[in-house]
């Protein structure tokens, strides 16, 4: 098996990852909750956690990272915990559903929406951004890459933007966490959104969001805290403010173990490893007759941008390109909208959909070398249809 659709969860894990997960349900209890060994060993780990995460994001405390079991939940969490009626907000064409959805309800609930259109590449200009605000703006909400063209935003442009007209930044960082450098104090970030399961190597479950101090969230879910038990409401203090209930307390452990590898390993060496293997790609496939690529490749970009390549061949069905390759030749890629609707717009491949190669530091070139022989092939069997 190839298994090229690491922008939709990493497969191939560190043997760590595995181990702490199986010795975490052996070992731990529930973290906060007691003062015996396996609570103890749990809330030490989770502390930990917290820790490693407020490194990599150059956050300012421990306390302020939240966790959560995906970016979905770490978006809802933050959108409908700091956006009100009345507020305006400014998001993009690149967005994923789980930034696009929430926003479309708090816009039902009064919220007025701006979104900034994107090129026939998937690009943004900032020169929109900073025309778009307004007296009301309340937040910008962007994502770092597109999950579907690879193209990445300029965050620190983006921060001073927000800097200077006292708007909120936050980050969806689920597609480049643990792969392109994330500096909340150095780039004006506030708010942090990110999965543990993609890019941070860990067990699907876990995510988590890194608040800047300072910033107040309305919690989404109030129960269970193990502190402050006689409140009628959540405590104020984060991160209990923004965790209600027992935490995925084995899944965190393997995110732990996963941090730890990415802190050794070195996230430069992971990064340039999988461009290398992108590019390797999409050299390989963008003169191939009939191939359409998406995305911004032009030489400054190409190593700016996330490991992903997506593509049609001729007229065909993306579905039916993507279960050719994963039927005839054991290659596994993302085919259709990838939860994308407005960047398939801008592309226009609404119809169509696209399929999306994205690339893993475990891959190998001779991976990449048959991925391209199987689109090399495939393209003459969609001229013979």
């Amino acid at each position: 098996m190839i298994y090229l659709d690491n922008a939709a969860t990493s497969l191939q894990k560190p043997e760590e990852v595995r181990l702490a997960v199986a010795d975490a349900m052996l070992t731990m209890g529930n973290p906060g909750r007691g003062i015996y060994g396996a609570s103890l060993d749990a809330a030490r780990m989770i502390y930990d956690t917290r820790s490693l995460i407020s490194r990599l994001f150059h956050g300012k405390s421990p306390g302020q990272v939240a966790f959560t079991a995906n970016s979905t939940e770490s978006l809802n969490l933050a959108i409908k915990g700091i956006i009100r009626p009345g507020d305006h907000v400014i998001t993009t064409m690149m967005e994923h559903n789980s930034v696009l959805r929430p926003l479309y309800r708090m816009e039902e609930k009064g919220t007025e929406l701006t979104i900034l259109p994107a090129d026939k590449n998937g690009c943004i200009r900032l020169e929109d951004l900073e025309t778009a605000v307004k007296s009301n703006t309340r937040a910008v909400i962007c994502t770092h890459a597109s999950n579907l063209t690879g193209n990445r935003n300029d965050l620190g442009t983006i921060g001073r933007i927000c800097k200077k007209y006292g708007i909120l930044f936050i980050l969806d960082a689920s597609q480049t966490a643990g792969v392109f450098e994330i500096d909340m104090e150095g780039m004006g970030i506030d708010v942090v959104c990110f999965t543990g399961h993609k890019g941070l190597l860990g067990p699907q479950g876990t995510g988590g969001i890194c608040v800047r101090e300072g910033v107040d969230i309305q919690p989404l879910i109030v129960g269970g805290s193990g502190t402050q038990s006689f409140l009628k409401t959540q405590p104020e203090q984060m991160p209990e403010r923004l965790e209600a209930g027992t935490l995925n307390c084995h899944g965190i452990a393997g995110l732990h173990a996963a941090l730890l590898y990415i802190d050794r390993t070195g996230m430069e060496f992971i990064r340039k490893r999988e461009q290398l293997l992108m590019r390797r790609f999409y050299e390989g496939v963008k003169d191939i007759p009939g191939v359409s690529i998406y995305g911004d490749f032009s030489k400054k970009s190409l190593d700016e941008r996330a490991p992903v390549v997506a593509l049609n061949i001729g007229d065909l069905d993306s579905g039916q390109v993507a279960d050719e390759l994963a039927v005839s030749y054991d290659i596994y890629a993302r085919a259709g909208a990838h939860c994308a609707p407005l960047m398939h717009q801008a592309l226009g491949t609404v119809k169509q959909g696209a399929v999306r190669f994205s690339m893993s530091h475990f891959n190998t070139e001779e991976e990449i070398d048959q991925a391209v022989k199987a689109v090399r092939e495939l393209s003459r069997w969609g001229q013979e249809i």
